[in-house]
């Protein structure tokens, strides 16, 4: 099933293994996970852009947040037990879409996920930080701010117009997002299909690099340190990610067979 204006992908349909869905992180689209895609031609796996976001930008609906972006993921499941990755808030979003509907994930594997909420991960800071996205009003200002901070100026300049004009119209389901991460979206405690927790060595923020630790120690799941891989390593090192693709298919094989977490 396909959600409502949402572009979805499905690479190597006829692959044996089980199915994959890759989740994107904000601002991202699922193009950029191709190198990845390409590295698993063994599984099906399954991309999308999500709402607000690349070619699913008319489908924004003002950028629609956490909960309407795990309401898309279930319903692009279609009740088939999968195995979800996420990057960065894709891993949150498969996060709470893994307590909405637990029955669906064969294993979650996360990248890097934010969880500003909750103390624990790195403090007020990146709270405080996260909620200077979310009292922007000028959403298109936004999407460009990010963007060069991210890029750096002299490639944002190097930028197709088309391109630059796609990154600031982002920056209302950017914005939603952040505003996603007010307060916690969802109780640990229900976060209970098994998991591999993801991060690199070489990631920009400290925060990237020890919070995993962390919230894989917290949830008793399993961590997957790649040295060199940074946050955007799906780009970057696709190895990495994909190193993170077959933990999390190997996870899940354990625990269909018995074998314990």
């Amino acid at each position: 099933m396909h959600p409502s204006g949402l572009h979805v992908v499905r690479h190597h349909a006829d692959a044996p293994g089980p199915p994959v869905v890759l989740v994107h992180g904000a601002p991202d689209r699922s193009k950029n996970f191709a190198h990845v895609v390409h590295q698993l031609s063994d599984l099906p796996v399954t991309i999308y852009d999500r709402r607000g976001y690349g070619k699913s930008l008319a489908a924004g609906e003002h950028g629609g947040g956490f909960h309407t972006h795990a309401a898309d993921l279930i319903a692009l499941l279609d009740d088939t037990p999968s195995i979800v990755v996420g990057q960065s808030a894709g891993g949150a979003i498969g996060m709470l879409a893994a307590t909405l509907r637990p029955d669906l994930f064969l294993a979650l594997g996360v990248w890097e996920p934010p969880m500003v909420p909750w103390m624990w991960w790195v403090g007020m800071d990146a709270w405080q930080r996260t909620m200077t996205s979310v009292m922007f009003t000028d959403t298109i200002a936004l999407g460009e701010q990010f963007n060069r901070m991210i890029l750096g100026n002299e490639r944002w300049e190097q930028l197709a117009e088309r391109t630059q004009e796609l990154l600031r119209a982002e920056g209302e389901a950017f914005r939603a997002d952040m505003r996603s991460q007010i307060e916690p979206y969802f109780d640990l405690a229900d976060l209970t299909v098994p998991m591999v927790v993801g991060c690199g060595t070489s990631s920009f923020d400290e925060t990237h690099r020890t919070a995993p630790h962390r919230l894989a120690a917290r949830l008793g799941a399993e961590l997957l340190v790649v040295d060199g891989a940074d946050h955007f390593s799906h780009l970057s090192n696709p190895a990495a990610w994909v190193r993170l693709v077959r933990a999390t298919v190997e996870l899940a094989g354990c625990r269909a067979g018995g074998g314990a977490r």
